[in-house]
C-alpha cells in the first residue's frame, strides 16, 4: 500500500504477457525477485473499447488475420486473473489493473486489489471517470498525457463523484 513516506515501485505487466498467463505469472515473480511492491494489468471489454471497424481491420499476429483476433488473445478473463491473484497473495505482491470500460471495472471490483488505474487516454471520459470514483477503490490516476487544466478537471470529477 502507498504511504506518504515510502516509495512504490510498480511493474508495468500491461499485456505483454502476449496472452499467456504463465508468462504473466513469470513476469510476477521476477517483479517480486526484483523487489517491486505491484504489478499491473490492463483490463478491456473488446467489444466494448473497440468497434467493430477497428476489430475487423487486418493484422496478422499469432492470433488470427484481425485486429479484433489479437485484441481477445491478448486479454484474460476470470480463470487468469484468479490464478494472478493466488500467486500474487502467495508470495506477497499487490496488483491491480487499468480497466478501459465501465464492465471492466466492474470485474476488477471482484479482487481485493489496492487500487484501480485509470489511463491517461481515458481522462476525457467523465462517465467513465465518475464510475470508477464511485468504487470507492482508491484510484491512481495517469496523468502522462495531459495538461494542468484537464488536471484540475478529472481532480473536480472524481471528488464529486
Amino acid at each position: 500500500m502507498i504511504t506518504d513516506s515510502s516509495c512504490y515501485v510498480i511493474a508495468e505487466i500491461g499485456i505483454n504477457h502476449n496472452g499467456d498467463v504463465d508468462k504473466a505469472l513469470e513476469m510476477i515473480r521476477a517483479a517480486r525477485a526484483a523487489g517491486c511492491d505491484a504489478v499491473k494489468f490492463q483490463k478491456r471489454t473488446i467489444d466494448v473499447v473497440y468497434s467493430p471497424e477497428e476489430l475487423a481491420r487486418p493484422r496478422e499476429s499469432v492470433f488470427g488475420t484481425t485486429n479484433g483476433e489479437q485484441k481477445r488473445g491478448l486479454e484474460f478473463g476470470k480463470a487468469e486473473y484468479d490464478r494472478i491473484d493466488a500467486l500474487c497473495r502467495e508470495i506477497g505482491i499487490e496488483w491491480f489493473a487499468s480497466p478501459w470500460d465501465e464492465g471492466s471495472t466492474e470485474f476488477l471490483m471482484g479482487y481485493e486489489s489496492p487500487y484501480l488505474k485509470v489511463a491517461s487516454a481515458m481522462l476525457t471520459d467523465r462517465d467513465f471517470l465518475e464510475h470508477c470514483a464511485r468504487t470507492g477503490r482508491p484510484l491512481l490516476v495517469s496523468t502522462g498525457m495531459s495538461d494542468l487544466d484537464l488536471i484540475r478537471r478529472v481532480v473536480a470529477t472524481i471528488d464529486v463523484a
